[in-house]
């Protein structure tokens, strides 16, 4: 087993991870044709998979694969899976692909990156955005770093499960995108929150403010999806903790620094995110750091949806 499908037929996959993202991720997969695997050290995460349909495994009994899809917490918990338990340096065939799907530290990454290619393995790093929904409808966005042969040989598996994949360069590069790719959507919320409090305290409905950022130069993914479908209609269900976004800024503000790099904002948007860690615990929805902005807005104007007047 020393070659990647070219379509469903032939293409292995083991999933690492089953918890929203690597769990949604499988089973979309498998849906789309591919002969899947999913394993996990929690017990309830394989059987909830099992009940859905999908071949689970202990993680000490991993079938061979052409292709391992790691959606895990760290990269400590990244390291442990390709170096000791279950070790795929050792265990996986030659030839097979390590697709690392987790937000990952890019230093730990590219360290992890040489050791599978000396090992006769192949690599490539794919954070994803889009959160769970993303996952389960196949529409994520992947930042991919690693070599374009090894893309195009996944080609069939990265059209499954995603809506646009991008090359951002070798190994590595994806995780340090996806990096400055979450320190823009951390202060995003932050500057959107405060513009919309600026307008409702002087008497702009929030949502109709939101309508007219969108239309201009100010506008991000922020102002167009996180707040009219998880802020302003008060669901806060995306799928993605403060746990999450504070260690994916700590790996950023960590990067900065390990190459001397001061960034000042950087460092004070790290620092808002943990100020109120009392008050925002980690499992909290990640669009809560909104939470005590919004509350200076002190208006009775409705966070509401409200039609553009054309």
């Amino acid at each position: 087993m020393n070659k990647v499908g070219r379509n469903t037929d032939d293409m292995n996959i083991v999933v690492i991870g089953l918890g929203q993202m690597g769990g949604n991720m499988a089973m979309t997969l498998h849906a789309a044709g591919f002969t899947v695997t999913g394993t996990d050290v929690a017990d309830a995460a394989r059987d909830n998979l099992a009940a859905r349909g999908l071949s689970v495994t202990p993680l000490d009994a991993l079938p061979e694969a052409d292709v391992y899809l790691l959606s895990l917490p760290t990269s400590a918990h990244v390291r442990e899976v390709i170096e000791t338990s279950p070790g795929l340096l050792q265990r996986a065939p030659r030839g097979s692909v390590i697709v690392d799907t987790s937000t990952s530290d890019p230093a730990v990454t590219r360290a992890l990156a040489g050791k599978v290619v000396e090992a006769g393995l192949e690599w490539l790093d794919a954070p994803v955005s889009g959160g769970p929904a993303g996952a389960a409808s196949g529409a994520l966005g992947m930042l991919l770093g690693g070599e374009s042969a090894s893309i195009a040989r996944l080609a069939p598996m990265l059209e499954a499960m995603s809506a646009r994949h991008t090359h951002v360069g070798p190994a590595g590069s994806g995780h340090v995108v996806k990096l400055a790719n979450n320190y823009l959507c951390a202060a995003h919320l932050i500057t959107t929150a405060e513009a919309v409090t600026l307008a409702a305290r002087a008497g702009v409905d929030p949502a109709a403010c939101l309508a007219g950022l969108n239309s201009s130069s100010g506008r991000s993914a922020v102002s167009e999806v996180n707040f009219p479908k998880w802020i302003l209609s008060d669901a806060f269900d995306s799928g993605f903790t403060t746990g999450l976004m504070r260690k994916d800024l700590r790996l950023a503000r960590d990067a900065a620094n390990d190459m001397g790099l001061p960034l000042e904002l950087l460092e004070r948007v790290v620092a808002r995110w943990h100020d109120d860690a009392a008050g925002l615990p980690d499992a909290a929805d990640f669009n809560r750091i909104t939470d005590t902005i919004l509350a200076q807005a002190r208006t009775d104007a409705p966070f509401a949806n409200q039609e553009e007047t054309r």
